[in-house]
């Protein structure tokens, strides 16, 4: 059996997975992107939360060493969304980063997860104080 005859009859194209993006806008006066999910669900994250919590190897390091702990991000913007296949956007930033592959399931613990990441992030600024 091919995945085309496991579909539901009547249907076109396969289901998509609950943790697709559907859509992403921007509102540049707030510094807000909405994120809205093949499951309905709906979220919206601020520009410094994305760029401090950036997938890239200067944010998160190669292979868990290393990384950089980012500050100073409050009036960061985003500059672009491009799409990377069907799985990822590529979010850059008006500080001139532009690295970052958002993947949808990163997408979605970041929304999920939120107020928790926010609040270690902060954590680690203050502890990182000189």
């Amino acid at each position: 059996m091919t995945d085309r005859d496991a579909r539901p009859p009547g249907t076109s194209s396969p289901p998509k997975d609950a943790r697709q993006v559907v859509d992403l806008a921007y509102d540049r006066t707030t510094r807000r992107l909405a994120i809205g999910f093949a499951d309905g669900a709906r979220f919206t994250l601020g520009a410094e939360f994305l760029r401090v919590h950036s997938p890239s190897a200067e944010v998160k390091g190669h292979a868990g060493q290393g990384g950089t702990l980012v500050r100073g991000k409050a009036r960061v913007a985003i500059t672009g969304l491009d799409p990377v296949g069907t799985y990822a956007v590529k979010i850059s930033f008006d500080d001139g980063h532009d690295t970052g592959l958002y993947s949808w399931p990163y997408l979605r613990d970041l929304c999920e997860n939120a107020d928790r990441y926010w609040a270690e992030y902060q954590a680690k600024v203050s502890q990182d104080r000189p």
